[in-house]
């Protein structure tokens, strides 16, 4: 038998053909909600993944780092949800795993309250920020994925550590995301004996 000896990522080539049209920078949260959203919408329905996205930019200005989508169908690969996808691409492009060296202040930005893996890749990877859509059961009742099992006080465990939270922004567009994909055919990748 032989064993991998590694693994690699990369973003769909729908995005990648779409990188350079991406603005430079987002001022607001409502600008930067807009393209994950977008971004998230488009995934699903190209057959990459899930209806997820992630980017990453400069907390201040919302110069744009990185941008990432799930891309769990296409790579083969459990673990390469959006924010994953998003932080890696943030690091490799800064060329460094604590995306929090030097005092920069980086945000990132996600359509839903990140799944029990993604907690805990957001928390160990720097960012001093997360800007989500919301987080409450919707996604899960709309789409029938099983985000694990998260802590009641998981935006507080975030701000303890100097990551500060914001919610709602752009929630009711999130949320038409996960029901369009919800009400179609696409494939729900829950691990065996995941609640369906």
């Amino acid at each position: 038998m032989t064993l991998a000896t590694g693994f690699s990522v990369s973003l769909p080539e729908w995005l990648r053909g779409e990188l350079d049209q991406l603005p430079d920078a987002l001022e607001t949260a409502e600008e930067r909600m807009d393209l994950v959203n977008a971004l998230a919408d488009r995934n699903w329905r190209e057959g990459n993944g899930g209806p997820f996205a992630a980017i990453v930019v400069e907390a201040a200005t919302g110069r744009l780092v990185s941008a990432g989508v799930n891309v769990v169908l296409s790579s083969g690969l459990s673990s390469q949800h959006a924010e994953v996808t998003a932080l890696g691409l943030a690091q490799t492009a800064l060329g460094r795993w604590d995306l929090g060296a030097d005092g920069a202040d980086l945000e990132l930005v996600v359509n839903w309250r990140p799944c029990v893996m993604c907690y805990g890749s957001t928390m160990w990877s720097g960012v001093r920020s997360l800007v989500i859509a919301g987080d409450g059961p919707e996604l899960e009742e709309l789409s029938g994925f099983d985000e694990g099992p998260m802590v009641s006080d998981w935006a507080e465990q975030f701000e303890a550590r100097g990551i500060r939270v914001r919610v709602g922004v752009r929630n009711a567009e999130a949320i038409e995301v996960f029901r369009a994909y919800g009400a179609s055919d696409a494939t729900v990748y829950n691990a065996r004996g995941a609640v369906d």
